[in-house]
């Protein structure tokens, strides 16, 4: 796909949408796996990952490279049947997949905060790895060797490093200034708006559309650190880029479905979508 300069009569949706948000293959591919296939399964013939990412203009060459890379990655375990080649989750990537989707697709934990997790990150060779853990689990670094996150009642799996929870009646909004970047984050939100807001549900390219809509908010709900209110900048826009989002899935996720339906495949036949677990995803939405 030529994605044009500027707005020309053949615009569609997507060239006006690839114009505004960058998506390498790589990181496209695992949308596709989060959003698709991971509630249908798992799995997927590598056709069918060519034919999504062909969609919005990224080449075949580049997907056989990036589908390689996730398999090196730990993400990805390819099966040979015949000519085809499929692809299905690791169990790991599995439950990684599920715990971004209840950040993605749910609405924020509304339970009021408790206080701070706290970890104390090691000296050495572990302490890059363990940062990349805990940045991924939303962690701010708010000390070169201390990371903290808010506390609202939710389970954390083991870390590896010491863990404390801490209660305290400071203001901890310079600390929290620290470890997140909270203007850069609000520029994505505040570019995200800009980009889907004049996106309607009509679209032909439904699947395409919805898949950029997910691409780009995952980036905004897997950082987010979802601060108390008073420690965030003035008019922060993440209550209005979660409605968008909500918003914009459930439009097109008719016309999107039925897309899979119709041509996606695994070794079995057509995806099989989990009911229950695509019922509880669209009723997350609507509480947006």
């Amino acid at each position: 796909m030529n994605v044009p300069d500027g707005n020309t009569p053949s615009d569609t949706a997507t060239d006006r949408v690839l114009r505004d948000f960058h998506v390498s293959a790589g990181a496209f591919i695992v949308t596709l796996y989060g959003d698709v296939v991971a509630p249908r399964g798992g799995e997927l013939w590598m056709g069918n990952i060519i034919e999504a990412c062909e969609g919005i203009g990224i080449g075949e060459s580049r997907v056989r490279t990036a589908v390689s890379r996730l398999v090196s990655g730990g993400q990805l375990v390819g099966i040979k049947e015949g000519r085809r080649s499929y692809y299905r989750l690791t169990p790991e990537a599995e439950r990684e997949f599920q715990r971004a989707a209840r950040l993605i697709y749910a609405p924020p934990r509304a339970e009021p905060l408790r206080g701070w997790h706290m970890v104390i990150l090691p000296v050495g060779e572990e302490r890059e790895a363990l940062l990349n853990r805990l940045t991924a689990m939303r962690f701010g670094l708010a000390l070169p060797h201390l990371a903290i996150r808010p506390d609202r009642g939710e389970p954390l799996s083991a870390l590896g490093a010491p863990h404390f929870r801490a209660t305290t009646e400071d203001d901890l909004t310079a600390l929290a200034a620290q470890a997140w970047d909270l203007p850069g984050l609000q520029e994505e939100m505040t570019r995200f708006l800009s980009g889907f807001s004049g996106i309607d549900a009509s679209q032909t390219d439904a699947l395409g559309l919805r898949l950029l809509l997910v691409h780009a908010f995952r980036r905004i709900a897997l950082r987010d650190p979802a601060l108390p209110l008073g420690m965030l900048p003035a008019g922060w826009p993440a209550p209005e880029a979660r409605a968008l989002f909500a918003r914009l899935y459930l439009a097109l996720s008719p016309a999107a479905d039925a897309a899979v339906a119709a041509g996606f495949v695994d070794r079995n036949g057509p995806l099989v979508p989990d009911q229950a677990r695509m019922a509880r995803r669209i009723a997350d939405l609507a509480e947006a």
